[in-house]
């Protein structure tokens, strides 16, 4: 279990991280979202004492992290690196070794992990000889392959393709099954939304938001509503309480709402004269509201 109490941390007059605290159980995935800014990085990189913090501390099981926990611990940074004259194989067992594993215990398990990444190319290929997917990849196996209890991804799905971002759902997913702590942080919402236990969103250093995704979006209201009907645009648009109406790619609506008891009124007015193909009523995307709580200056 990995605890952050009070985190602060400043530089200069800037204060990057405002007395952030969290928890983060065993086999649980948590997500952090923010502006470019907002102290994800910065976050990330207290609890790996890259940076001491002003106030607060970190907490594995409990303890402070030491030599020994951070053997442990698998972190992709935002900045990708890897020796690009140097092979496959002996770039991971060099990363494994840096966490305190013997090239006996990894040299087994590089074909395995890049069968189930999917890396074109052999073990004994150069870096720079691989696509910039290719190479990401690599790095991700190199985060992993010692696997870590505490796993830390800094934008980890920059630059993938939808295909490859799957096995890399996939294979956080399996980590978590496996019983370790993930927190990554990202910029599309809805990796974060399928896949996330727990998020926070960190605006201007502060914790803006903290919960189940599910609970999140249920705070906001359920003010989202598709509708297939014979009712028109206009019609719908001049009910009040109706914020919005757009007109779908497929002619239903998308219709927002002031508040979700107009939905009622709505479904009443649609379902008049019977059976309609779709009324479904939701809250807001977590796109939706990331945007409106950073563009929220008042609380």
């Amino acid at each position: 279990m990995l605890e952050a109490k009070n985190l602060v941390k400043t530089f200069g007059d800037y204060k990057a991280v405002d007395n952030l605290s969290f928890t983060i159980n065993d086999g649980q995935i948590m997500g952090l979202i923010g502006q470019n800014g907002a102290g994800k990085t910065t976050t990330f990189r207290l609890i790996l004492d890259f940076l001491k913090a002003d106030k607060g501390e970190v907490l594995w099981n409990g303890k402070r992290l030491g030599t020994k926990e951070y053997n442990t611990i698998g972190y992709l940074p935002e900045e990708r690196g890897l020796y690009p004259k140097v092979s496959i194989q002996d770039q991971l067992i060099y990363f494994a070794s840096l966490r305190g594993k013997s090239k006996k215990e990894i040299e087994p398990k590089i074909d395995e992990w890049m069968e189930k990444f999917q890396v074109k190319g052999k073990k004994t290929d150069k870096i720079k000889s691989l696509s910039k997917g290719n190479q990401q990849k690599v790095q991700l196996i190199a985060t992993l392959i010692h696997e870590p209890k505490l796993v830390i991804l800094d934008e980890p799905f920059s630059g993938l393709d939808p295909v490859n971002a799957e096995l890399l759902k996939d294979g956080i997913i399996e980590l978590k099954s496996k019983g370790s702590c993930v927190i990554f942080s990202s910029h599309n919402m809805d990796n974060v939304e399928k896949i996330c236990d727990h998020l926070i969103m960190l605006r201007n250093g502060e914790m803006v938001l903290n919960g189940k995704v599910h609970e999140i979006r249920e705070s906001f209201g359920r003010t989202k509503v598709f509708l297939e009907s014979q009712l028109s645009k206009e019609t719908v648009a001049q009910m009040d309480g109706v914020q919005q109406v757009i007109v779908r790619e497929d002619s239903s609506l998308e219709i927002t709402l002031s508040r979700p008891e107009v939905g009622r009124e709505l479904f009443e007015l649609a379902t008049k004269d019977g059976y309609i193909p779709m009324f479904n009523q939701q809250p807001p995307t977590l796109e939706e509201i990331f945007k409106l709580k950073a563009g929220d200056i008042h609380e």
